[in-house]
């Protein structure tokens, strides 16, 4: 039994700004709390008043690594509201830009922000000397899904070709066709990175919480599906204030939000724990040789299940490019909404 007290007033290597305070006394924690100190920028004020077709565009730049999310989720959402269902062939673009930006963001995360960690380093550049083809292997993976997202979205972040119920334009069946052998011939890095993933340490510890993600039964929901609670089993899309609960805490910028319990987590572990039967079975194979079981209640797994995700994404692409060009990709448009 001991008192100790930590504060940290800048955590790195994470997507913003936060600081943490921890105090223990006699061995038990009396404060334990996650700063979050970036300003408020007020999107939804932002976008009142301006027209539809300008909300991607403004809600895009919420974030740099996430902004085919934040783009699709607008779009989406006004579609919603007009009543409007976009073809196929829109859907299947989306999806597949959407697992171009998971595969990127999870590559950005494991290799440049988690990885370091394990070998005590402060920053990724620390690992070039006794691992450069690791580092390089990364890169590697990143500038793939970038390209993806060039491909389909019209620039690496910030995706310019979605539009309203269509594309503004469409990649052709020979760059699609070209892409899906770049995808393939990066299969030796991905199956390097699980082995590499496979032999680092994770801490032991478990705890069971509430996890929420989109769930579907005929895919692994990344893009539409119901809201799945692993408390309270699934809601519509439109019920989700009535599911969460947000709320306002003096010591941070960002809203908390709750549930049915005081917390619930989100992300890839939460997606595997509710989805793991949709996983491509390449993805299972991967999180079986990585020791993710299913469930898993370990937070600390939640880097191994975004590799797993990685894995799906890779393979559900290659089986997307081969719908899309199996059903003749072609330019559409929509009136009224171009």
């Amino acid at each position: 039994m001991h008192d100790f007290n930590v504060d940290i007033n800048h955590i790195t290597r994470v997507e913003g700004h936060g600081n943490i305070v921890i105090d223990v006394r006699a061995g038990k924690i009396r404060e334990l709390r996650m700063e979050i100190v970036e300003s408020p920028r007020f999107f939804e004020a932002m976008a009142l008043g301006r027209s539809y077709k300008e909300v991607a565009h403004i809600t895009s730049r919420i974030c740099g690594i996430c902004a085919v999310t934040h783009t699709t989720t607008s779009i989406k959402a006004i579609e919603s509201a007009l009543g409007f269902e976009p073809s196929v062939q829109t859907i299947q673009l989306r999806k597949l830009l959407l697992n171009a930006e998971f595969i990127q963001s999870h590559i950005l995360h494991l290799y440049f922000l988690t990885a370091p960690d394990f070998f005590g380093l402060g920053s990724v550049f620390g690992m070039v000397k006794d691992n450069k083809e690791t580092v390089l292997r990364g890169m590697r993976l990143k500038t793939i899904a970038n390209d993806l997202c060039a491909l389909v979205g019209g620039r690496h972040i910030h995706p310019i070709t979605l539009k309203i119920g269509s594309f503004s334009k469409t990649p052709d069946g020979k760059s699609l066709t070209a892409f899906r052998e770049k995808l393939l011939a990066a299969e030796p890095d991905l199956e390097k990175t699980v082995q590499f993933f496979q032999t680092l340490k994770i801490p032991e510890f478990e705890r069971k919480t509430e996890y929420i993600s989109l769930t579907s039964p005929d895919e692994y929901a990344l893009y539409q599906g119901y809201i799945k609670s692993s408390d309270n089993g699934e809601t519509e899309p439109e019920e989700y204030l009535d599911t969460v609960k947000e709320f306002v805490v003096t010591h941070s910028t960002a809203k908390h939000a709750k549930s049915k319990r005081s917390s619930y987590m989100v992300g890839s572990l939460a997606r595997f724990n509710n989805n793991y039967e949709q996983l491509h079975q390449k993805a299972k194979e991967a999180a079986e040789v990585m020791g993710l079981k299913h469930p898993c209640y370990n937070p600390y797994m939640n880097n191994i299940a975004q590799l797993v995700e990685t894995v799906h994404c890779f393979r559900d692409s290659i089986r997307l490019i081969d719908d899309l060009i199996s059903g003749g990709v072609k330019d559409e448009e929509v009136i009224g909404f171009s």
